[in-house]
């Protein structure tokens, strides 16, 4: 599949049209079994509260409680009578015309799909559950397959192992009369495993081992290397980092840097790497500070905190400091626990059980958080020293060297100042040039030869002294939890006004868990916390991560709205998979890695994405039943996230500097994008290419000025926390790869590196004619990682020739075009 972002070839072949992808990419829902929870709850949500939920209850009606809902309306009539549906007001209400009794009475109608599932629940008794995220984790045995479904399955023996992914995901199949698609062929299993767990390509010669590998354990060897690889935490801590809003700067006007920000994307990538157990990661993050026995890394950790936007000038500071906590109490919520607390901060949450006592007893575990910084101290409270206690000692003697010795030169300076003239003694006290400007000329005059003599002393300590401070090796500080408040009551604010507190609230957690914490210290508030959030039954927090694993293993989550599984959140399309991953995590130590074993290994992860069509045969309707994919029954394809696209081009050009870790670098920006800052080129600064060639993870980020080949491939806005980005196809994305300045330069390296390659060979041949298939055949090997067709060689050829001979190019110019145009292949720029 090629060509969607790039020309035509020179024969006109048929390319693969938007309309196909988009197919490919079709969202929708398959019929599945009706559950209030799962699937009325969310229509009558986003239907029906406006007018008949928590905040008003018009006719004396509210869906959100089930007394409510079935009692009688002020009229004397029932909206919903179990049971019977034709005597139910409130489909009759739905499906009239009538504009002054239709229901909705504003905005979008109900689908006929909505409508069907509302008419079943009715029928079936109209039932009312409760949410299923706020139930507990139950732990669902692995279905057993109808003989149909072991089939399907081609397990042709009782004995046959069926991994147990499969068997929950075929025996969901089977309900629906579905088709799962063929297995993928081995040169798309080595290419999707590779871009899923590392972000870059395969090479061509790993391409070619892994086909040529006949040990039945091969896929499982390739799984295992790719784990091993720091690459994977280089892909896989950028997905973390979308969900904790990493930048490396403020935003707002000055949109200043936060030093040592690249230090926590750093630690995140190395638990990743390390395989570092998720309830470790998430207590560090939210308390490592607060440890027995705290640690450089769980210092750094806790950078979690000051990566969100401040505002340096706020015109209202303290409604600032509650914005400040506010942004922690959404990125918590959501990234770890998919629960949106954030909205219940001026009134009760509007859809869950969520009251505002329990968004600020949140908070309240927040209360020693310092603001990140002030406009007189820009680090004091977001650089954690960590350097070794003699040095740390070495800088507090010299601190306290220095303050004695400022001190006394001030006491001396004033008694020489009072001597002063009136102007002098003003100019004294203006800004520090003018200060020094008098204190120099003057001074001298108004001090007695002895206090003359002990200022000329203290004046060469503190040269010593400063001296002895540069000779000290530069400190190792981290972003991170400088210093921390004095604990003081935490209030409701009245409509979520910090300036209107009313009654005070302990820290407590949501009380859908139904959950009270034991009586906590002030000072390991967040530690418990971070405890209570890793505890193996709690209802959430194992349920999102899994959650998020699959999400990047499948283009989206068994819950699709990955930051909420609140009651406006998508519902499971597998919950009893959701519920059982969740147990195996937990089984397994919190591993990432064995969940990326488990789900890799499954038959639904190698499944074909784009089928033959003797394969589309072989599943009969089920394109048709579920054009969504949301029972699994083949792979979504995927395009290349912002950073793959552009590491992608880096490794098969052959540039890609691998160095993992440290600071971060800039890339070239042309002045038009420099321009776009409210300070044209402010804190962007310069590296060289070798550093411009590492992987996109170690992009500076700066929230005024995101490069602009990233952001047109869909990188997200730092701001706030991504639970999935988006996916788009728009002609911003061709622009960048056929007339940016990257790709013009890569182009040209590659078809250098393609030439060169070339000419190496002893049997190379100089003739232009016959050198130029090679060419061909050179840049699609290793670009695509197999061998170029007949036709695509003629094309090629032809391509070139035209550009010669018809636009008067140079060979070099016309041969690095055709190597730009492969780069921009729907082959290369999409995964199956």
């Amino acid at each position: 599949m090629r060509q969607l972002l790039s020309p035509r070839s020179p024969r006109h072949r048929q390319p693969v049209t938007l309309a196909f992808i988009s197919w490919l990419l079709l969202a929708s829902t398959a019929q599945a079994e009706i559950d209030y929870a799962r699937e009325v709850q969310p229509i009558l949500a986003r239907k029906c509260f406006s007018c008949h939920g928590p905040d008003q209850a018009e006719s004396g009606i509210a869906f959100h409680q089930a007394d409510l809902a079935l009692a009688e309306a002020d009229s004397g009539d029932f909206a919903i009578v179990p049971g019977d549906v034709e005597g139910s007001g409130m489909i009759t209400r739905i499906l009239t015309d009538d504009e002054y009794e239709q229901m909705p009475p504003e905005g979008e109608r109900l689908r006929a799909s909505e409508i069907a599932i509302l008419k079943q629940w009715i029928d079936e008794g109209a039932t009312f559950s409760r949410h299923w995220a706020f139930e507990p984790l139950s732990n669902p045995p692995v279905p057993q397959l109808s003989e149909n479904s072991r089939n399907t399955a081609n397990l042709t023996t009782a004995s046959d192992d069926l991994h147990p992914i499969d068997a929950f995901v075929f025996s969901r199949l089977d309900e629906a009369g579905l088709k799962q698609a063929p297995p993928a062929d081995k040169r798309t299993l080595i290419r999707r495993a590779t871009y899923d767990l590392t972000g870059l390509p395969p090479t061509p010669q790993q391409v070619e081992e892994f086909i040529a590998d006949t040990d039945p354990h091969a896929y499982e060897n390739l799984i295992d290397r790719l784990l091993a690889s720091h690459h994977y935490g280089e892909r896989w801590g950028r997905h973390w980092l979308d969900l904790v809003r990493y930048a490396e700067t403020n935003s707002f006007e000055r949109d200043a840097a936060k030093p040592n920000a690249w230090k926590y994307r750093d630690y995140v990538i190395r638990s990743f790497n390390e395989d570092k157990p998720y309830d470790q990661f998430v207590q560090e993050q939210l308390a490592g500070d607060l440890f027995e026995h705290p640690t450089t890394e769980s210092l750094t950790a806790t950078g979690y905190y000051r990566l969100g936007i401040w505002d340096d000038e706020p015109a209202d500071p303290l409604q600032a400091r509650y914005d400040e906590l506010d942004d922690l109490i959404t990125t918590t919520g959501q990234a770890f626990l998919g629960l949106t607390i954030n909205c219940a901060r001026c009134h009760d949450h509007k859809i869950d059980p969520i009251p505002t006592t329990d968004y600020y007893g949140m908070l309240a575990f927040f209360a020693d958080m310092t603001p990140y910084a002030s406009r007189s101290d820009l680090v004091g409270n977001n650089q954690v020293d960590v350097s070794s206690p003699q040095l740390i000692e070495q800088y507090r003697q010299c601190d306290v060297d220095l303050a004695r010795i400022n001190s006394e030169r001030i006491e001396l300076e004033q008694a020489g100042i009072v001597h002063m003239s009136a102007s002098d003694q003003r100019a004294t006290e203006g800004n520090a040039r003018d200060r020094k400007r008098v204190l120099s000329e003057k001074l001298d005059q108004h001090l007695t030869d002895e206090q003359r003599l002990r200022y000329a002393q203290l004046e060469a300590e503190l040269k010593l002294v400063n001296k002895r401070r540069r000779q000290l090796p530069p400190r190792e500080q981290v972003l991170g939890i400088a210093r921390k408040r004095k604990i003081a009551n935490t209030f409701v604010m009245y409509r979520g006004n910090p300036h209107s507190p009313t009654e005070t609230v302990s820290p407590h957690v949501p009380e859908i868990f139904e959950e009270n914490l034991p009586p906590i210290d002030d000072d390991q508030r967040r530690l418990e916390l971070a405890r209570w959030m890793t505890t193996p039954s709690n209802r959430l927090t194992t349920r999102v991560i899994v959650n998020r694993i699959w999400q990047h293993h499948f283009g989206r989550g068994i819950v699709r709205s990955a930051n909420n599984f609140g009651q406006l959140g998508t519902p499971p399309t597998h919950p009893q998979l959701l519920d059982y991953l969740a147990g195996v995590f937990v089984d397994n130590g919190w591993k990432i890695k064995a969940m990326h074993r488990l789900i890799m290994t499954s038959r639904t992860y190698k499944a074909a994405a784009a089928l033959t069509p003797e394969q589309t045969t072989m599943v009969g309707d089920t394109a048709t039943i579920d054009p969504g994919n949301d029972l699994f029954w083949r792979f979504d394809p995927r395009r290349l996230a912002a950073e793959e696209v552009r590491d992608s081009i880096l490794a098969v050009v052959g540039t890609l500097n691998r160095e993992p870790y440290g600071p971060s670098f800039y890339e070239a920006l042309s002045p038009e994008v420099l321009a776009g800052q409210s300070r044209p080129g402010k804190g962007w600064g310069q590296s060289n290419e070798s550093q411009r060639n590492r992987r996109s993870v170690y992009i500076h980020v700066k929230r005024s000025l995101l490069t602009p080949l990233l952001s047109a491939f869909d990188f997200p806005e730092p701001d706030t926390t991504c639970e999935a980005r988006f996916a788009t196809l728009q002609p911003g994305q061709a622009m960048s790869l056929l007339n940016s300045d990257f790709i013009h330069e890569k182009a040209n390296q590659l078809a250098s590196s393609i030439r060169a390659e070339i000419s190496s060979r002893p049997e190379s041949d100089t003739r232009v004619n016959d050198n130029m298939p090679a060419f061909i055949k050179g840049v699609i090997h290793r670009v695509l990682a197999r061998k170029a067709t007949d036709e695509e060689i003629a094309d090629g050829v032809e391509l070139i020739e035209e550009l010669i001979t018809r636009h008067a190019m140079p060979r070099q110019r016309a041969e690095a075009l055709y190597a730009l145009s492969v780069l921009n292949w729907n082959e290369f720029v999409f995964v199956f």
